[in-house]
């Protein structure tokens, strides 16, 4: 039997330290929608200029370089907007960054997979912790010209990381494949330059306390108004003092509005970004700001009142509550969602099972939710899996991220504290020592039911694996069953059971034991319990 890993402890999960909100610009005018989109397209040529620059100065840039580009970016725009559009920059190149070296930890990890394989003689069988090697020869061929193919992919990646070159494509690296299979994406060329320009479009401006309504640039006040602050090329279509367009519409944040209506009344920074959605036609403005994080709760706090276990899966969330001693209570519950579709979609999905997730803890008074702490970025690579294409699209297309961000900000509004635990053994065991003891006539749970049931005792921090029955021999009526879930701390856990008398008890099987032929102990019409005085003896069948 190999060795177990060792089971992190579980940890309250921190609350969320920002907040975004959205609202729809309602009956804009064309002129308006002019006025959008030529500042979006001013400002977002001089924000592919400024990323260009920042991507020439690699690793040498420093304070004075990022100084010099936004004191040449001021006349052409404004020192705000130049403000913005420098850090916006600095920002997806940190990105680019981290993302450039995600890749290279894949890639190498893909060839030393490859590498261990080819190793192995041809058709030597694997173990749980390390692959085998291939099939057959032709599959070793063809994973010995794939070496050589990511060791250069896996060069050249390293040689661009060290002298601090990053490949960033403002609007997006997929839209830019895009125009080269038009017909494929169901798009015209008129299509697909609007959507490009939309992406290259740049009109966003950070907050600053203390300014009027937290925002000099984007500036919204508490009654909905909204009003730009023109670059300075674009000065002559400004309609306000001091080159600023007003739009006619008014916004209402239906969403964490008073919060933001309270924040913009105190002067108090707030970033604005207004974009649009070509698919829907539809102009749209963000509004975001910073939070206190929420101080956490200490754990046994969090689990007072019990806790609900949760497993997440491809399409459903898998839930069970548990009571304050661990046991499973009332039956599961599972959550169903809709990965399939586009982005807004599969966000709109997970939104919604986590609402009803929510709302069932509220009704049932529990004031904890157990997930696991899952990270599958080192587990869905190629060459870790095989020829498990459709296990490798599966872990791949679950939102574990968002999903884990969605719930905790979600749940920091109702009070309701998020643990994380170690996923380790938690299917396995759950299914092992869960799922035939939870099953019952009117329920049958399934292994990511028990799985649930596994994470909320983790987060308990009681033991998953249930205790064995005794051996075969002592399974008698004198020795009897121990308990499979006394704590170790409770006096007589290793002894029997009570003895109690009469049949289908969990110590005397049905029709078995002293009295097993003796009726008239069960208390039935037509049956005497015991011998009364008032009973006539059974007459004598002889004089």
């Amino acid at each position: 039997m190999g060795r177990l890993r060792s089971v992190a402890a579980p940890f309250v999960a921190s609350g969320p330290c920002g907040v975004a909100v959205r609202a729809r610009l309602k009956h804009l005018t064309p002129g308006e929608e002019e006025v959008l989109r030529l500042v979006g397209g001013h400002l977002g040529s001089l924000a592919s200029k400024d990323l260009k620059a920042r991507c020439r100065d690699g690793l040498e840039h420093s304070a004075e370089a990022w100084a010099v580009r936004k004191r040449e970016l001021t006349p052409l725009s404004s020192s705000r907007w130049a403000g913005s559009i420098t850090k916006a920059t600095h920002d997806q190149w940190a990105l680019a960054r981290r993302c450039q070296l995600a890749h290279i930890e894949n890639l190498k990890t893909g060839v030393r997979t490859i590498e261990h394989r080819l190793s192995l003689p041809v058709g030597q069988k694997g173990t749980k912790k390390a692959p085998g090697g291939y099939r057959s020869q032709r599959e070793r061929h063809a994973k010995s010209r794939r070496l050589r193919a990511l060791a250069h992919r896996l060069s050249t990646a390293q040689a661009d990381c060290e002298a601090g070159i990053v490949h960033v494509v403002r609007g997006g690296k997929q839209l830019a494949r895009t125009r080269h299979h038009l017909d494929k994406a169901g798009l015209t060329e008129c299509m697909w330059r609007g959507r490009w320009e939309a992406e290259r479009w740049f009109c966003q401006a950070d907050g600053e306390s203390g300014k009027r309504y937290g925002n000099e640039t984007i500036r919204i006040t508490p009654d909905g108004e909204v009003s730009i602050k023109l670059p300075a090329p674009l000065t002559h279509l400004a309609n306000a003092p001091h080159g600023r367009y007003v739009l006619a519409c008014r916004i209402v944040f239906a969403h964490r509005g008073r919060e933001w209506a309270d924040r913009v009344a105190a002067n108090r920074a707030v970033a604005y970004r207004i974009h649009r959605d070509l698919e829907r036609d539809r102009w749209y403005v963000t509004a975001a700001w910073q939070i206190p994080p929420t101080p956490t709760l200490p754990i046994e706090t969090a689990l007072a009142h019990g806790v609900i276990g949760v497993d997440m899966n491809a399409d459903h969330l898998a839930t069970w509550r548990l009571d304050v001693y661990g046991n499973p209570t009332g039956s599961p519950r599972r959550f169903f969602y809709d990965l399939t579709g586009s982005a807004h979609h599969r966000d709109a999905q997970v939104r919604h099972a986590l609402t009803r997730l929510l709302h069932w803890a509220q009704a049932c008074g529990v004031k904890a939710i157990a997930v696991e702490d899952l990270d599958f970025t080192a587990e869905k690579t190629r060459e870790k899996h095989g020829r498990k294409k459709r296990f490798r699209q599966l872990i791949s297309g679950m939102p574990t991220g968002r999903l884990r961000a969605r719930l905790a900000s979600m749940a920091d509004q109702t009070g309701i504290a998020v643990i994380a635990v170690d996923p380790a053994y938690t299917s396995r065991w759950g299914a092992q020592h869960w799922q035939n003891p939870l099953t019952s006539m009117t329920r049958t749970p399934t292994r990511h039911d028990a799985a649930a049931v596994a994470i909320g005792r983790r987060a308990q921090q009681r033991p998953i694996r249930r205790r064995t029955a005794p051996p075969p021999p002592h399974r008698s009526d004198a020795v009897g069953h121990r308990t499979v879930q006394a704590d170790r701390r409770v006096p007589g856990r290793e002894g029997t059971r009570p003895l109690v008398p009469g049949p289908r008890t969990r110590s005397v099987g049905a029709g078995r034991g002293a009295n097993a032929g003796n009726q008239n102990v069960q208390h039935r019409p037509g049956r005497s319990a015991e011998h009364e005085f008032w009973q006539q003896d059974s007459l004598p069948l002889s004089p």
